[in-house]
């Protein structure tokens, strides 16, 4: 028996590896994406490119390994299935049984990493991040090109007509609205100049005015001979909370206690569709193809659509969605695989 776990484990290690290096790179890309906008506003090099991505490692492994282990589950039995493996193994008394007490100690051992990923090692990650996003704002230097659009400035877009050693000339700064409490301003100057303070700039513009945008349209707020412009980084001496600091919140904040079920369940995915990948791998292939392909995305988008749909309150969100996930994988396995086998 050993011989032949060995041998299905090999078989889906194999598998396993080629889905999960796929899956791997799609969503590395994704947050690569998202890593550029990040560091819009920042001066970085590559081997802090290469942190920064470190930094995402966790969420990127959160949202690929759970898939890769149930597709490459479900694949690897239909595989063995289609060559009249499986039926060799059953006859020699490897039993469906056995076969599922083996993958649901491996599903185990592999959803409590995930959950040691998602609730411990993501908040820590997260705020590692924001801490060295921080710094690196501390590090930024005012230089910027006359004449060029597209410049940005911490949250301000900058246009500079004209630069005279430290002075410039004929200076566009706008900011937009980002979120509901943000307001979208334009600021129009004809002189300035840059100071570079512990706390962040002091942007002293000259001769100038300032507008607001309101629903109605732009407004003159009004002229201005000097205006400071004082830009503060977040200078919270870079410390780090404790991991479960992040999700005393969930209760109350809608984005944590979104992030606290998406975590926790796709973390328990791969205990809770064990069973349907045996339900749907193991065919007598001879006499029926299986609908394997069908229920495996079925599963993904069914357990996936609850999890995004259900957040509140969180623990009994990501308990329910777990136990009725098991629960439906149990009774098709019994009805699929145990009463044939």
């Amino acid at each position: 028996m050993k011989l032949v776990s060995r041998y299905i484990l090999n078989q889906f290690l194999s598998t396993n590896l080629s889905i999960f290096f796929v899956l791997f790179s799609i969503v590395s890309m994704v947050f690569f994406i998202q890593l550029a906008k990040l560091t819009s506003s920042i001066e970085i090099s590559f081997l802090d490119l290469l942190e920064l991505y470190g930094f995402m490692l966790p969420r990127i492994l959160i949202f690929t390994l759970p898939i890769s282990f149930f597709i490459a589950l479900t694949l690897t039995l239909f595989r063995l299935s289609r060559e009249n493996e499986s039926i060799v193994l059953f006859t020699l008394g490897f039993s469906p049984k056995t076969l599922a007490s083996l993958f649901l100690k491996i599903s185990a051992l592999v959803s409590a990493l995930m959950l040691f990923t998602s609730l411990v090692m993501i908040p820590l990650v997260l705020e590692l991040q924001d801490n060295f996003i921080d710094y690196k704002k501390t590090q930024v230097k005012f230089n910027y090109k006359t004449g060029e659009f597209g410049q940005k400035f911490l949250d301000w877009m900058i246009f500079i007509e004209k630069q005279d050693g430290d002075k410039y000339e004929n200076i566009i700064m706008y900011h937009p609205k980002r979120v509901q409490s943000d307001k979208e301003q334009l600021i129009i100057a004809k002189e300035a100049t840059v100071q570079k303070e512990s706390t962040g700039f002091a942007f002293k513009l000259s001769k100038g005015r300032m507008y607001n945008f309101e629903q109605s349209g732009m407004l003159f707020t009004g002229e201005f001979e000097n205006l400071t412009l004082n830009t503060k980084f977040n200078n919270n001496d870079f410390k780090i909370k404790k991991f479960y600091e992040y999700w005393l919140d969930i209760n109350t904040d809608t984005k944590r206690a979104k992030e606290f079920v998406i975590y926790t369940t796709i973390a328990l995915f791969p205990l809770a569709s064990t069973l349907f990948a045996l339900s749907f791998g193991i065919v007598t292939y001879r006499y029926e193809k299986g609908f394997v392909y069908v229920g495996m995305f079925g599963v993904i988008v069914l357990y996936f659509g609850l999890l995004s749909l259900f957040y509140k309150p969180p623990l009994l969100a990501c308990f329910s969605i777990f136990v009725l996930s098991f629960i439906a994988s149990m009774i098709c396995f019994k009805k699929m695989i145990l009463s044939r086998y």
